[in-house]
């Protein structure tokens, strides 16, 4: 199979049949066997309903739904775990992605050889202040964090080869940083097309302010276990080692006052009316916290078998 589209999806009953036609046009036209893959993301309309009659006039239309609303990861996630084409693009629901653009970054992956592509809204249609302005500074933020110069992370128009959606893990909220998951899991040759950003034709954005507070907490998140995902204790434990040397230091030089002042045969005040045997003992506990914190994450890894796991309720054309 040469393509697999995922569209995640949530309340877009409107715009999923226009959706359709306008991806088999597209398909035609380009001669490729393709998978169009629906993930209804607990939606409370009838997108549901809409996939199902989709599936039933055409054979490419997977479907797959959740019982209750997840998040676009793992939306995403699952529509990984059932892609088969040598290819995979991601978009989004509500036709402010055109399909149009699939042409090029099929090409942009086969020809040119690039793991990842992802598009980049030049020219946005949505409120400056609310969405335009918080999403500059949300791409340059993970372009310092990261180290990949793209300009637009948050783009759902994205093109992959098989194997990096077969090596990366989508979860939370990560949908916003998948070319640095990729360039974690090894793949490093990220490129960028330009693509056209549309007025969204119908209903009203599902994404709310919220979504930057979330992704930049999700960064951090992601550049720590990048970092110390796999070796904790060299962060705790380096930090703790560091926070226990100083108090330790400290006790020893409050202690060393007290004993010179007794050698010297002169009244010195009580160790413990000094401010800085409670800042050294205090730098000492926290050091010892901080390196059994290490020493348990190196215990438990980021390993959770129960990550990933959703309640699916029905499937179409899909195993």
């Amino acid at each position: 199979m040469d393509i697999s589209v995922i569209v995640p999806l949530y309340n877009e009953e409107e715009s999923l049949p226009e959706l359709h036609a306008w991806i088999q046009r597209v398909m035609q036209q380009g001669g490729w066997s393709y998978e169009l893959i629906f993930v209804n993301d607990g939606s409370k309309d009838h997108s549901w309903e809409v996939i199902e009659e989709l599936g039933r006039k055409d054979p490419a239309v997977r479907g797959i739904s959740f019982r209750r609303n997840y998040g676009k990861s793992p939306a995403l996630f699952c529509g990984f775990e059932a892609a088969q084409g040598d290819v995979v693009i991601t978009m989004d629901a509500d036709l402010q992605d055109s399909p149009d653009e699939i042409t090029e970054l099929y090409r942009m992956i086969r020809e040119e050889g690039y793991d990842l592509v992802s598009g980049w809204k030049r020219k946005r249609h949505d409120p400056k202040l609310t969405k335009n302005l918080p999403s500059k500074l949300f791409n340059a933020t993970a372009r310092a964090v990261s180290g990949i110069k793209l300009h637009d992370f948050n783009c759902g128009l994205k093109a992959y080869r098989l194997e990096v959606v077969k090596h990366i893990e989508v979860y939370g909220e990560m949908h916003r940083y998948i070319p640095y998951l990729a360039k974690n899991a090894g793949f490093t040759k990220i490129g960028e097309k330009e693509v056209c950003h549309q007025a969204r034709k119908y209903g009203s954005s599902k994404f709310g302010l919220d979504r930057f507070v979330h992704g930049y907490l999700d960064l951090l998140t992601l550049w720590f276990l990048s970092k110390f995902g796999v070796k904790p204790m060299h962060f705790f434990g380096l930090l703790g080692s560091l926070m226990f040397l100083v108090g330790l230091i400290a006790v020893m030089v409050v202690g060393g006052v007290k004993l010179r002042a007794i050698l010297g045969g002169y009244r010195a005040p009580l160790v413990t009316d000094s401010p800085y045997f409670y800042l050294a003992m205090l730098f000492m506990v926290l050091g010892v916290q901080f390196f059994s914190t290490g020493f348990l994450g190196e215990l438990v890894s980021r390993s959770s078998q129960e990550r990933n796991n959703y309640q699916i309720s029905q499937k179409i054309n899909l195993n």
